[in-house]
């Protein structure tokens, strides 16, 4: 990875590279969402949980 790239030029790259991917919709967007809630766990809640 280039480490002196500048802000812009990483946002550019960035850009270029989301334009490349496939929309996404409101509908997939929500079962991703619900995966991930059901499917993750914070240190938090790791904790309050021992």
């Amino acid at each position: 990875m280039n480490y002196k790239l500048s802000f812009r030029e990483r946002a550019a790259i960035a850009m270029m590279h989301l334009s490349k991917q496939l929309p996404t919709t409101l509908e997939q967007a929500k079962k991703q969402a619900q995966w991930l809630k059901k499917n993750t766990k914070t240190k938090l809640k790791k904790q309050r949980d021992s």
